[in-house]
């Protein structure tokens, strides 16, 4: 298996153009002409719409650009601020196994939070990342606040993957407010920074080179 290329797009990268080049560059590994890519890149701000999405959960539809993802899951919000990792990589050399290849996607998003000492958490139910707010008011039922950090949505064709994740830096929170994000009313979104921590997108993306190889070897 070749190396993973890494790749950094600069400035904010438009949304409709980026997805072409990425259906481009998964369509060429699964033939065998390029290698497996990460790009790391920010969007500007815009909503989109997974396969699962429900008109209802779009409460503000003139807010900002919305946009057909083709990726599973609902809406989310993609905008400066938070880092978003496109990954093309060939199931067909990793094992035709999808739920093990997001439960790896999962685990290295968490693995990337634990480096700044956030304890990120799946939830049954729940798709994406999340962390515990103790910090916060309760929920009416007394349990403890949880806020989304991270977002995961993938898409294989002839068993290449692209989407990929999302982790929440430093964006524009208020943002999140024209959509339910992921069709969760009950709980709320949050960043690194928001949790008070000093973190930038350079240090996001070191982070994400050092623990990826843990789950894609």
């Amino acid at each position: 298996m070749t190396a993973v290329d890494w790749q950094h797009l600069p400035g904010l990268a438009p949304y409709a153009e980026t997805l072409a080049a990425m259906e481009a560059r998964a369509a060429a590994i699964a033939e065998g002409r390029a290698a497996e890519a990460v790009w790391l890149l920010e969007h500007p701000p815009l909503y989109t719409a997974g396969t699962s999405a429900r008109r209802e959960d779009l409460t503000d539809p003139d807010r900002f650009p919305v946009f057909e993802a083709g990726r599973g899951g609902q809406y989310t919000y993609h905008g400066p601020g938070q880092r978003v990792a496109y990954c093309m990589l060939n199931l067909n050399e990793r094992g035709r196994d999808v739920r093990k290849f997001v439960c790896a996607l999962e685990n290295w998003v968490i693995a990337t939070l634990a480096e700044f000492n956030v304890k990120g958490e799946r939830r049954t139910g729940r798709v994406g990342v999340w962390v515990v707010r103790p910090d916060k008011p309760a929920n009416p039922d007394g349990s403890p606040r949880e806020d989304k950090i991270a977002a995961i949505g993938v898409k294989l064709r002839r068993w290449v993957s692209f989407h990929g994740i999302s982790i929440n830096v430093e964006p524009d929170l208020s943002h999140f407010g024209g959509i339910v994000p992921c069709g969760i009313r009950d709980h709320g979104v949050t960043s690194l920074v928001d949790l008070g921590l000093p973190v930038t997108m350079a240090d996001v993306d070191a982070a994400l080179a050092r623990t990826f190889p843990r789950f894609f070897p």
